[in-house]
């Protein structure tokens, strides 16, 4: 299967939907990197009348881990995948439409050759930066992703 941004938003109605109903969406995937929005509205807001931090996470959980799928598809290898790591850090209100990138497919091509080559678990840290439409960041996450070949 080849994913598309189309594809990951209907993976999200089955397999995330708490991503689905707040309002997560993918609306670019490449070799090299992946964009997710998600727009501040009442489902998905903080008592602060900011978007909640756990919203903002979901969607840049998913730009990096989309990127992740993408590449382990196209390694035609079982490989396995999990976040044993993470951390975040907020810098200002998020509200209006926030967008996270992922522009870092080459180290995640890096950590599954490796993973083929020697047969261990290899992890690569992934950032996604949250921008409002102005291109301010409002929030920036790293995800440490585990990826392991499964054995035959």
């Amino acid at each position: 299967m080849n994913i598309t941004p189309s594809k990951l938003n209907k993976f999200l109605i089955f397999k995330l939907p708490a991503a689905y109903f707040s309002g997560v969406r993918s609306t670019y995937l490449d070799d090299k990197k992946c964009t997710v929005t998600v727009k501040h509205r009442w489902i998905n807001q903080n008592p602060f009348k900011s978007m909640f931090w756990a919203v903002q996470g979901m969607a840049a959980e998913l730009a990096t881990g989309a990127l992740v799928m993408k590449k382990i598809e196209e390694s035609n290898q079982k490989v396995s995948m999990l976040v044993i790591n993470n951390n975040a850090s907020f810098s200002k209100k998020a509200t209006g439409r926030i967008t996270f990138e992922c522009s870092e497919g080459f180290k995640i091509d890096e950590a599954i050759v490796k993973a083929i080559e020697t047969k261990e678990g290899q992890t690569v840290w992934l950032n996604a930066k949250g921008l409002n439409t102005d291109g301010i960041e409002v929030s920036n996450f790293n995800f440490e992703w585990t990826l392991k070949v499964k054995s035959k």
